[in-house]
């Protein structure tokens, strides 16, 4: 059997494609302020404008996803991971047009130690200025193949991965909060259902991980259970993780289709392409992939190359039976 989402459609195409529509859709605003944005809203794939790539370029948050998705096909495997990511960074793998124009400066800090020989459990940052959302905007994949896995051995496999580009707790429990969202959406649960869920989850895993208070506090706008009550003024479009979290969920929890969550995601502003590709990533499982506008789809670049990849994967996860393979 398939990974499903609601409509039928499969979770594996519909997340992915959904992500890097989601990513292509804010690179030309990507830094705008909303107020800027507010002038001339995006409600199209545009081009060119910040970075002057024409329409349907992603940037590096769909680069590393579909680095993780491919090397995920052999199993997992950090060190196979971590060099994925030392090929996209320095000899422009899974680029859109054959270069890197888009880099956070912690997940380059850590690709670099990854490319001097540094070990992937210790290159990601640890200090708590290390918390922008590089691990969260490329997480996805690894659903696909914890998804059977239990609560414990999924955490620790999200916090691995998380790990290599950003090692902080606050991270690994927004990368896993995303995870297990998406998850519980592709089991079949209604959305509202899977957010509660989500919550009750991620708040036993901060009880038994003996997470300080001070910490799990970062979170708690999104553990109260109503993010969808905030208004658009109180949604923030950085590149911090908590940010991009809280805004993905409430850009999916208040919309009715695909292409209204991706763009209340890019008109925040500011880290447009991001907050689009996580948002994206949700969108597409919870929306279906026959929510993505095609038209949206037919644009983005090197489509025929992300199609290929993401039928494999698909009918990989299709044949897996829930264990994680590989050292």
């Amino acid at each position: 059997m398939g990974f499903p989402v609601q409509g039928g459609n499969n979770c594996v195409r519909a997340g992915l494609l959904g992500l890097v529509v989601g990513d292509a859709l804010g690179v030309p605003v990507e830094f705008k302020s909303r107020e800027e944005i507010r002038r001339q809203p995006v409600t199209d794939m545009l081009g060119y404008g910040t970075h002057h790539q024409p329409p349907g370029t992603w940037s590096d948050d769909s680069s590393l996803a579909l680095c993780l998705a491919e090397t995920l096909m052999e199993g997992y495997d950090l060190e196979k991971i971590g060099r994925s990511f030392v090929d996209w960074l320095y000899h422009n793998k899974w680029t859109a047009h054959g270069n890197v124009f888009d880099v956070g400066s912690a997940t380059m800090a850590a690709i670099s130690r990854l490319q001097k020989g540094m070990s992937p459990v210790l290159a990601g940052g640890t200090d708590e200025f290390s918390n922008g959302n590089g691990s969260l905007m490329r997480i996805l994949p690894i659903l696909y193949f914890v998804r059977h896995q239990t609560e414990e051995e999924r955490f620790e496999v999200v916090k691995a991965v998380s790990s290599i580009t950003h090692a902080h707790i606050r991270s690994v429990l927004a990368c896993f909060y995303y995870i297990e969202f998406a998850r519980l959406v592709c089991e079949g649960l209604p959305v509202n259902d899977a957010y509660a869920a989500t919550n009750t989850i991620v708040k036993r895993i901060i009880a038994t991980r003996q997470i300080p208070a001070g910490e799990a506090a970062h979170f708690d706008r999104i553990l109260r259970g109503d993010i969808d009550r905030l208004r658009e003024s109180d949604v923030k479009g950085s590149g911090y993780v908590i940010h991009s979290l809280e805004a993905s969920l409430w850009c999916v929890l208040t919309s009715g289709s695909y292409r209204e969550a991706v763009l209340k995601a890019v008109n925040l502003g500011e880290d447009a392409d991001t907050t689009g590709a996580i948002t994206g990533g949700l969108a597409g499982i919870v929306f279906g992939e026959d929510s993505i506008p095609a038209e949206w789809i037919r644009i983005i670049a090197r489509i025929n190359e992300i199609e290929s990849l993401i039928g494999r994967l698909s009918d990989k996860v299709s044949g897996m039976d829930g264990s994680i393979k590989g050292d």
